[in-house]
């Protein structure tokens, strides 16, 4: 069985295509990714941005023509936080249906959230009676994951993103004081609102933001940025990187190892939630997971086949 998975979201465009043979282990043809930031302006406008969205089309057609080249079909697709909220994404999903001939499926947080679950433990050595805190900080939502043994998944999509946090606060470059703690004041609002009285074993984090910390945190080149899947990163390194991103103009920090330039403007409030998360928990650390909800759409494929 060949398949593909595609995650639209707000700031990237992500597609793993596979072939699961008899084991029933997915072995990877390609994996591909592009900043495109579609939920560009969506907080403010409540509309998508035509030269975003213009980019993120033109990413799916490539990636779903890269697929098909490869004989990889069916596909799964689905997208996230910012054509949940813009008023216009139907017509989105619409263009890319008749364009591209994929079948964008809109999710709801929990449905993010319980895929990004599936993926962490499929695809990291996670001790099942661990309690584990999943964190993806997006560009337009964080998912919180609480995972025990014997109890319901509980879930929880706040509206808080790297990219939603930034244009609604960081005016500055680099941010200043006041920003800073605007930023750490809404975060901990938006946490302590959840009420959760949680003390994980673990926290996995996923999504661009984690990995892109520990690619800073250890000084990457850009040929090892796919390596971050299983490190470990300390809430002293996270709290360092965010020091460090907050520094400096985004000039500067686009000479960083490890910084995509289509993150270096967002990463300082993508860094700040998930410190405020881990400061929140009480957790020491974050594993990073490099495989999120598209690796979750795979998994479910393979369950269900």
């Amino acid at each position: 069985m060949k398949l593909a998975a595609f995650d639209v979201g707000t700031n990237t465009v992500l597609m793993v295509a596979v072939e699961v043979g008899a084991d029933h282990r997915p072995r990877v043809f390609v994996e591909l990714g592009r900043i495109t930031r579609l939920g560009r302006g969506v907080d403010r406008t409540g509309a998508l941005d035509p030269e975003t969205s213009a980019n993120t089309l033109a990413a799916i057609e490539e990636f779903a023509q890269c697929a098909r080249d490869l004989g990889v079909r069916p596909f799964y697709a689905v997208a996230t936080s910012a054509l949940r909220d813009a008023r216009d994404g139907a017509a989105f999903i619409s263009t890319v249906r008749e364009r591209v001939g994929v079948e964008l499926r809109v999710i709801s947080g929990e449905e993010e959230a319980a895929l990004s679950h599936l993926a962490v433990m499929r695809g990291l050595a996670i001790d099942p009676r661990a309690k584990l805190l999943i964190v993806d900080v997006g560009g337009g939502s964080t998912e919180l994951i609480r995972a025990e043994p014997g109890r319901p998944l509980d879930l929880v999509s706040l509206q808080l993103g790297s990219v939603r946090l930034s244009e609604r606060i960081v005016r500055s470059d680099p941010p200043t004081t006041d920003e800073v703690t605007k930023l750490r004041q809404t975060i901990d609002e938006a946490l302590a609102a959840a009420a959760w009285d949680f003390c994980p074993d673990a926290v996995v984090g996923i999504a661009g933001t984690v990995t892109t910390i520990c690619a800073v945190s250890e000084a990457l080149d850009a040929d090892r940025l796919g390596t971050t899947h299983g490190h470990t990163v300390s809430l002293s390194d996270v709290k360092r990187v965010r020091k460090l991103f907050g520094s400096m103009p985004l000039v500067e920090r686009l000479k960083l190892r490890g910084l995509a330039e289509g993150r270096a403007d967002v990463i300082f409030a993508g860094t700040m939630i998930l410190e405020r998360v881990l400061e929140r928990f009480g957790a020491a650390a974050v594993t990073v997971g490099d495989q999120g909800v598209r690796w979750g759409l795979i998994w479910k494929a393979v369950d269900e086949a």
